[in-house]
């Protein structure tokens, strides 16, 4: 039987001529001066917004850069700008994950880009919208897909996978250390059917102890988000052809919020700036492996009290940057 969660959100409603989405307002983009002044810095024409979300990036590039033109992407109908009646001739929106951006910017026919943004996890409108299933405090379904082309929803993995797998799950994504009590009190009380009762099952099986600086289901919500978005294979996918399509000179902006996230962008970073992986004492080198980043962030970025003060999701974010160095001396361009 269809599990009714896996028919398109409410808010994907199709109409004459577009989409007609939910109307929560966008918050403030993550570290925004600082984005602005890292890509602004390599005088770009072409920028790749791999995570739209409400555009806050964008708008905040093209004020500094008016010249440039954007490739945005988001796998979530509710940030297609055209859909909320924001029209810009210099942005060109692809309904599309960043796993994607290769055929993206195939359509685009464009052979390189001098700059891309990754402002990675759940934008806050999709915390505010409670029917999006995203957050522990307010009710609404087991969802979590940030697009309908995720193949299950959150509701499938709770109700549907085995204790040990679950266990491994929150414990992996969500660095949960109860993740054990976790799953096996989510198996008792199956099947659970909105957000609100997960939480509720989740907060009862945390063993007493000092107030916590966290709700006790965000990580275990956070896991959850990740597998059904398949977030982090599609970050690693998308960080590859980013770097690739990158100019000599181009910068990648990555913004993550958790260690996961931001391990995966790390080892990316340092594999392009390391060249060669051959053991040192092989006198030629034969991995054919050759720098093609230089960092500009050698420790990631934290936000600024008045980032936070802007946007309290900031509060988390680890920013990294690097930049396309030229290939080598006799290689092709």
């Amino acid at each position: 039987m269809e599990c009714p969660l896996l028919r398109p959100h409410p808010t994907w409603r199709q109409r004459s001529g577009g989409l007609t989405v939910g109307r929560s307002e966008y918050h403030e983009p993550v570290m925004a001066d600082r984005v602005v002044s890292l890509v602004s810095e390599v005088a770009p024409t072409v920028i790749v917004d791999a995570t739209f979300g409400g555009g806050g990036h964008t708008r905040a590039l093209l004020d500094a850069v008016p010249s440039a033109r954007v490739v945005a992407l988001d796998r979530d109908p509710d940030a297609d700008p055209t859909a909320r009646g924001q029209q810009d001739s210099r942005i060109s929106f692809h309904l599309a994950d960043f796993r994607r951006l290769d055929e993206v910017l195939e359509e685009e026919d464009l052979d390189e880009i001098d700059a891309a943004v990754f402002d990675l996890g759940v934008s806050s409108h999709q915390l505010d919208v409670g029917e999006r299933g995203f957050s522990f405090r307010q009710r609404g379904p087991l969802d979590m897909r940030m697009g309908p082309d995720a193949p299950r929803s959150a509701a499938d993995i709770v109700n549907g996978w085995p204790e040990r797998e679950l266990a491994d799950l929150i414990r992996r994504h969500g660095e949960e250390r109860h993740a054990r009590r976790i799953a096996a009190a989510i198996v008792r009380n199956r099947p659970i059917g909105d957000t609100a009762g997960l939480a509720e099952v989740v907060a009862a099986a945390m063993p007493p102890g000092p107030r916590r600086r966290i709700h006790p289901a965000t990580r275990t919500f956070q896991a959850l988000r990740i597998a059904v978005n398949d977030e982090l294979s599609a970050l690693a996918d998308g960080l590859d052809v980013a770097v690739r399509m990158l100019r000599p000179g181009g910068r990648i902006v990555v913004i993550a919020y958790h260690s996961g996230e931001d391990r995966i962008v790390k080892r990316r970073f340092a594999r392009g700036a390391h060249g060669c992986v051959c053991p040192p004492d092989l006198p030629v080198c034969g991995c054919g492996a050759v720098t093609e980043l230089r960092l500009i962030t050698r420790r990631p970025e934290r936000p600024t009290d008045a980032d936070v003060a802007a946007n309290p999701r900031s509060r988390s974010a680890r920013l990294r940057v690097a930049e396309k160095v030229p290939p080598p001396a006799g290689d092709a361009a």
